[in-house]
C-alpha cells in the first residue's frame, strides 16, 4: 500500500546509469534555476512601493531612483557570477567559492545563509503566489495559510519525481509568465506614448502617511529610501542558484550555465524596470494597512489590496474581467508558487555538498528513487511549511527575514573571486589572458563593494522587523555544521585501525532468548549451536510460575540437548533481568564475546506488527550499548509475509521476542 502510494506520487525508481539522462538544456535550465529571480519581478516593485508610502504619497517620487539602484545592483552580481560559474563549473557556487579562497569559515558562513535563503525562498515565494490568487478569487482569502501548505507538498511531490520531469513541468508557468508580463509592458508603455496612460484603480486613493512620517528630510528620508531599497532588493533572490546547479547542465556545462545566467538578469532587469515604469504611470497606490487608504472600498479592517501587478494588468488590459487580466493573475501566481522550484534544487545540492564535506549528515548525500537528493527536498519542505504556518502566510511579515542570508553569500563569494583572480595574476605572464584576469577581478571587487554596502543596508533597516531572527539562525546552523564535523572526524579517528590486525576474542558465550518453545526458538537454537560457540545458554525471563512451568515441561518433553538458564523477574521486566544476566556474564569473562540470538517474527501486514509487543525493539536497543556483546536477529516469516516479497517490498520484521 505504501509503496504503491509512493510510485503514484514518485514514479519508478531510475538506475544510476541514468543520471546522465537528467541533465539539463538551457531551455528547461532557466525556469528551474531562474524562476526565483524571474518571479521575484512580481514583488519587488510592490516591496518599494509598501515601504515609500510609509512617509505618504510625496515620497513616492523616489522609487525610480530606488528601483534605479536595483537594477544596477543586479547587473553587477549576473556579471559577477557570471565569473563565479566559469571559474568553478563544479556547482558548489558562493560556498565553493568562499572556503576555496577565504578559508573553511566562510565557506559555512555563506552555506549557512544559503540555507536560510532557500528556506526563505519557499515561503515567500509560495505566499506571494497565494496572494495573487486572492487577488483574482479574492472569497480565498480565509483558506491563506491552507492554500499555501498544499501548494509546498505539490512543489515537494514534483520534486521527488526527478529534476528533469520536474522542470518540463515548470517550464511552460515561466515561459507563460515572461511573455505575459513582456507584453503587458509593452502595451502599457504604448498605451502611454499615445496619450492614453493606464490609470489604477488606487490611482484617485490618497494615503494616511505614518505618525511621525508626515515631510520627512534630511537623514530620515535617506533611512526611508534605503530601506525600500532593501526590500526591493529582492528582485536578486535567486541569482546565484544557477552557479550551485551548474552539474545540472547539459555539456559544456560552463558555458550554458553562463548563458542562461546572461538570459535571466536580461529578462529580470527589462521585466522589473517595466512593472516599475508601468505603477509610477497608473499612480498605484499600495500600503501595508489598508485603513490608511482614504477612498478604499469596503471594509478596511477584513478588506484587502490587489497586488502591484493586478492593479497593472487590469489598467492596462481594461479592468478586472479581461481575458489578459486572468492570464497575468495566473501567470502570476504560477510562476511565483513555481519559483519555490529554485529553492528546491538549490538547496538539495548544496545540502549534498555539505554532507560530501561532512558538514551536514551523510543522507543528504544519497539520491532517491528518481535521482533527486529527496532528504534534502523534504527537510526544505518541512522547515518552509512551519515558517508559513507561524507566520501565517503573510508575504508582508515573512518578507523581512528576506535576502539578508542572499547578501551574505554575495559579499563572501565576491570577495572571494578577487582573492581568486589575485592568485591568477600571480601565475599568468601572457599579456592578453592577464587583461582578461583584470577585467574579472574589477567586476568582482565591484559586486563585492556593492552588495557589502547593501548587507550592511539590510542588515539595518530590517533587522528590528525581523530579520533579527536571520541573524539567530545563521549562527545556529554555522555551530550546527562545525560540530556535525567535529563528531565525524572524532568518530573516524576512533575507527581507524589500531596496530596488529584483526583481533580474534578468547572465547565466545552463546545466549538465545526464548519466551516458548516454537519454531523460531528452535531456529535461533540450531543456528546459535552451528557457530560453535564455547558456550551456549538458553536464557527465558520468569514472568509467572505457570508459564515457566509449561516451558520447562516442553523443554524437557523434547529432549533439548542443552540447560534452559531461567532469570528472575520480580517486576515483571523481561529487559531488565535479560541485561543483568549478560552483564554478569561480561563481568566474569571481559574479553570474551557474548553473542545473543533474538527469535523474531518477519510479518506483512503493518497491523500485525502492532499486535507484537516490542520486546524484541527495547532488548536490542538497549543490548547494542553494551560493549564485548554482538546481537543476532534470528527471522521467522509467518505466511503473510510472503505478499511482502511478491510485491517487491523490504519486509518488516515484527518485534516481539520469539
Amino acid at each position: 500500500m505504501s509503496t504503491s502510494f509512493k510510485r503514484l506520487i514518485v514514479g519508478r525508481p531510475l538506475s544510476s546509469d541514468r543520471l546522465g539522462e537528467q541533465m539539463l538544456p538551457k531551455r528547461i535550465a532557466l525556469p528551474v534555476f531562474a524562476s526565483d529571480p524571474l518571479s521575484s519581478v512580481a514583488y519587488a516593485t510592490q516591496e518599494i512601493l509598501l515601504v515609500l508610502t510609509l512617509g505618504g504619497l510625496a515620497c513616492l517620487h523616489l522609487a525610480p531612483w530606488v528601483a534605479a539602484g536595483v537594477v544596477v545592483l543586479l547587473a553587477v552580481v549576473v556579471l559577477s557570477y557570471r565569473q563565479v560559474v566559469q571559474a568553478y563549473p563544479s556547482g558548489g557556487g558562493s560556498y565553493e567559492v568562499a572556503s576555496r579562497n577565504l578559508g573553511p569559515w566562510a565557506g559555512l558562513v555563506v552555506a549557512s545563509a544559503l540555507m536560510v535563503d532557500y528556506v526563505m525562498t519557499v515561503a515567500v515565494s509560495v505566499a506571494a503566489g497565494v496572494d495573487n490568487i486572492i487577488s483574482a478569487v479574492p472569497a480565498l482569502g480565509p483558506h491563506r495559510v491552507a492554500a499555501n501548505l498544499a501548494f509546498v507538498a505539490l512543489l515537494t511531490a514534483m520534486n521527488l519525481r526527478g529534476i528533469r520531469e520536474s522542470g518540463r513541468l515548470f517550464a511552460v508557468p515561466t515561459y507563460l509568465f515572461i511573455a505575459g508580463v513582456l507584453a503587458m509592458v509593452a502595451t502599457g508603455l504604448l498605451q502611454t506614448a499615445l496619450g492614453h496612460a493606464p490609470v489604477a484603480e488606487s490611482a484617485g486613493w490618497q494615503v494616511h502617511a505614518e505618525p511621525g512620517s508626515t515631510g520627512l528630510t534630511g537623514m530620515a528620508l535617506v533611512m526611508l529610501a534605503l530601506r525600500a531599497f532593501s526590500s526591493g532588493c529582492t528582485a536578486l533572490t535567486g541569482a546565484e542558484a544557477i552557479s550551485n546547479g551548474v552539474p545540472a547542465f547539459r555539456p559544456p556545462k560552463a558555458r550554458n550555465a553562463a548563458t542562461t545566467m546572461v538570459v535571466m538578469g536580461g529578462l529580470s532587469i527589462t521585466m522589473f524596470a517595466g512593472i516599475t515604469a508601468l505603477a509610477m504611470i497608473a499612480h498605484v497606490r499600495y500600503v501595508d494597512d489598508t485603513c490608511r487608504l482614504v477612498g478604499f472600498p469596503g471594509n478596511c479592517a477584513t478588506g484587502s489590496q490587489r497586488t502591484v501587478i493586478a492593479q497593472i494588468a487590469a489598467a492596462v488590459f481594461g479592468g478586472t474581467h479581461s481575458a489578459m487580466f486572468y492570464y497575468i493573475q495566473a501567470a502570476t501566481a504560477l510562476i511565483l508558487i513555481l519559483a519555490a522550484n529554485t529553492a528546491f534544487n538549490g538547496f538539495p545540492l548544496l545540502a549534498a555538498i555539505l554532507a560530501e564535506h561532512r558538514y551536514l549528515p551523510r543522507q543528504l548525500h544519497t539520491r532517491g528513487d528518481r535521482l533527486a537528493f529527496s532528504n534534502g527536498i523534504v527537510i526544505l519542505a518541512v522547515v518552509a511549511a512551519t515558517l508559513i504556518y507561524v507566520f501565517h502566510g503573510s508575504v508582508t511579515r515573512l518578507i523581512q527575514l528576506y535576502i539578508l542570508g542572499v547578501f551574505t553569500s554575495f559579499t563572501l563569494s565576491q570577495a572571494g573571486m578577487v582573492r581568486h583572480w589575485n592568485r591568477e595574476l600571480a601565475v599568468v605572464a601572457d599579456r592578453v589572458p592577464r587583461r582578461r584576469v583584470h577585467r574579472s577581478r574589477a567586476i568582482n571587487a565591484v559586486g563585492a563593494c556593492l552588495t557589502a554596502v547593501v548587507l550592511v543596508v539590510v542588515l539595518v533597516t530590517k533587522f528590528s522587523h525581523g530579520a533579527y531572527l536571520v541573524v539567530i539562525a545563521m549562527p545556529a546552523l554555522y555551530a550546527m555544521m562545525r560540530g556535525i564535523r567535529r563528531h565525524y572526524e572524532r568518530v573516524a579517528v576512533e575507527l581507524r585501525p589500531r596496530p596488529g590486525g584483526i583481533v580474534l576474542p578468547s572465547r565466545i558465550h552463546a545466549v538465545v532468548l526464548v519466551s516458548q518453545l516454537h519454531q523460531p526458538t528452535l531456529r535461533a537454537l540450531g543456528y546459535a549451536k552451528a557457530t560453535r560457540p564455547d558456550t551456549l545458554t538458553a536464557l527465558t525471563a520468569e514472568i509467572s510460575d505457570e508459564e515457566v512451568g509449561a516451558l520447562r515441561a516442553d523443554w524437557e518433553e523434547r529432549r533439548i540437548a542443552m540447560p534452559l538458564t531461567v532469570m528472575t523477574s520480580p517486576y515483571r521486566d523481561i529487559t531488565g533481568s535479560v541485561l543483568e544476566y549478560i552483564a554478569h556474564l561480561h563481568r566474569e569473562h571481559p574479553q570474551d564475546l557474548i553473542a545473543v540470538y533474538i527469535p523474531e517474527y518477519v510479518v506483512g501486514h503493518w497491523w500485525e506488527q502492532l499486535l507484537r509487543n516490542q520486546s524484541a525493539l527495547r532488548l536490542k536497543a538497549r543490548l547494542l550499548f553494551q560493549r564485548g556483546v554482538m546481537v543476532t536477529s534470528v527471522p521467522w516469516q509467518l505466511d503473510s509475509s510472503d505478499r511482502v516479497l511478491s510485491h517487491e517490498e523490504p519486509r518488516g520484521a515484527g518485534s516481539e521476542v520469539g
